[in-house]
């Protein structure tokens, strides 16, 4: 039986905020796809698992990162694919801001487990404005 769109996303976010709080790029890129395009915080285009552990190694190591994720939609695209979209707040050290972004993933069955295909992550701050 094929979880819940619901819940292979808390899956994976509830093993993602425990790496990232660890800063442990392995654990983190394990839940990619060997074929995942990663954009995080940088411009760079990160590809693969290694590209994402790349990409976390890279990173300043805080004292407590946390990371919240809120606001999900999550749709499944057929039986192995699932469509999340939503917010997260890092709070990387007690004294610095939250980095607020909107972020998307698409997550993917592959060999029977699910790992993130697709991941990016923009400012909640508009770039343009509409009228």
């Amino acid at each position: 039986m094929t979880p819940t769109p619901e819940a292979i996303v808390d899956a994976i976010i509830t093993q993602w905020s425990a790496a990232f709080t660890r800063l442990d790029a392995d654990a983190l890129a394990s839940l990619y796809s060997e074929n995942a395009l990663f954009y995080g915080s940088v411009p760079t285009l990160f590809q693969g698992r290694s590209g994402v552990a790349a990409y976390f190694n890279g990173l300043r190591r805080w004292p407590s990162p946390t990371v919240a994720f809120t606001d999900l939609v999550t749709i499944a695209v057929g039986n192995d694919l699932v469509n999340m979209a939503g917010r997260a707040t890092f709070l990387v050290a007690p004294d610095a801001a939250p980095l607020h972004v909107k972020i998307t993933w698409i997550i993917v069955r592959e060999r029977g487990d699910w790992h993130i295909l697709s991941h990016h992550v923009s400012p909640i701050v508009p770039l343009i404005t509409r009228d």
